[in-house]
């Protein structure tokens, strides 16, 4: 087994501390594992993106070219990264923020509403990150949720508050129900 995953949206978003949570956890789960992180100049508001690779084997290079897993969490990422998203990949959308029609019928499309989830669920929009990534554990198991909550406290070492907001987003994407695919 070996899953490729983007996951892109703006600077400030979470996008590189999703891909780092993601990364550890699978580690924590006996997973080999590479995240690679990119970012704009502009940081936050600009564009940010990561890679990560989970596999049970070595792993040959953290470059993708063609990922089997995309999360999107803005318009702009979307038109970035959708042509090179695998047949038969996963394309998990924030449908809060992203509104933009796809017109690929060889991948799952699941729109989950991240940020609006985050807000008036969680009462932080900050976590919309932790959301979608909730939603993706759920979709494809590959790394136990349980391996997430014990990455989101040890990454966020003892900042409790911090730690109970993180761990109730992903909970809540986990366990989201009505994402649709298309």
């Amino acid at each position: 087994m070996q899953e490729e995953i983007i996951i892109a949206g703006s600077g400030g978003q979470g996008i590189l501390f999703t891909g780092e949570l993601l990364a550890h956890a699978a580690m924590d789960a006996d997973k080999f594992i590479t995240f690679f992180p990119s970012y704009g100049a502009e940081m936050r508001g600009g564009s940010a993106n990561c890679t990560v690779v989970i596999s049970d084997k070595e792993i040959g290079s953290p470059v993708v070219a063609h990922p089997s897993t995309l999360i999107i969490l803005n318009n702009l990422s979307l038109s970035r990264f959708l042509e090179r998203l695998k047949e038969k990949g996963l394309l998990l959308v924030n449908s809060s923020l992203v509104d933009t029609k796809i017109n690929r019928q060889d991948i799952e499309i699941v729109r989950i509403p991240a940020s609006e989830i985050a807000e008036k669920k969680v009462g932080n929009i900050k976590t919309a990150n932790l959301v979608i990534l909730g939603k993706y554990l759920e979709k494809k198991k590959i790394v136990p949720i349980e391996n997430v909550y014990r990455s989101i406290e040890i990454v966020l070492n003892g900042k409790k508050e911090l730690i109970s907001l993180n761990s109730e987003a992903l909970k809540y994407g986990y366990n989201y129900k009505e994402a649709s695919s298309q």
